[in-house]
């Protein structure tokens, strides 16, 4: 399972990354360009810790957060609020694309599982490119939830009028202890698993299952 999970995590975590810093550049900071940051090899990104505890958890993780200089922005209230859904929205767009790689895989085996006449040598990719689908989807919800340092806590001061943005800004270094917290007591499981279940469902079998 670590080896068949490998590659969609450390793909799936360096996408994100890139996501950020690709529309940072593309509005006008070039602080991600000049620290390398617009590759998507995999060792420019990633956390060791981050990335230990995502193949742990297959669900919870981190790389190294893109530097941003808001200085550089037109607008920058607006423009960090699309710097930050760019990673979320690359890892959906990742689990969209690992789900129709998985359909065409099904198609070519004449639409059942692939086995037999050496099939069994995609097997192993099949059920990689299901894991890109959780992983990815699992990455793009959790970044997704509003809770500051993560992506959706930056979105939603961006949505915010100035006053209570600031108020969401104040409460940065408390967020990282708030999701610690649910992830220990399965709060965020709680929630997270039947989304999570739900579209890994539609995008793979058609269905919305729980």
């Amino acid at each position: 399972m670590i080896v068949i999970y490998a590659v969609p995590i450390l793909f799936g975590l360096t996408v994100h990354e890139y996501a950020h810093g690709m529309m940072a550049d593309r509005l006008g900071d070039s602080t991600p360009r000049s620290m390398g940051r617009l590759t998507l090899n995999p060792f420019y990104h990633l956390d060791p810790i981050g990335t230990l505890v995502f193949f742990v958890t297959q669900a919870f993780g981190w790389a190294r957060p893109i530097s941003i200089n808001p200085d550089n922005l037109r607008s920058p209230r607006r423009d960090l609020m699309w710097i930050a859904l760019a990673g979320p929205l690359a890892n959906l767009m990742l689990a969209m694309f690992c789900a129709m790689l998985y359909h065409l895989i099904n198609s070519l085996a004449g639409g059942g599982s692939i086995g037999g006449g050496g099939g069994w040598l995609m097997v192993p990719f099949q059920q990689m490119v299901v894991a890109g689908v959780v992983v990815n989807l699992s990455l793009g919800l959790i970044n997704l939830i509003p809770i500051p340092p993560l992506d959706g806590g930056r979105i939603l001061a961006g949505l915010l009028p100035q006053r209570p943005a600031g108020y969401l800004e104040k409460i940065d270094s408390y967020g990282a202890i708030l999701l610690i917290i649910l992830v220990l007591s399965d709060g965020l499981s709680f929630f997270l698993l039947p989304l999570l279940s739900a579209l890994t469902g539609l995008l793979l079998y058609g269905a919305i299952s729980f």
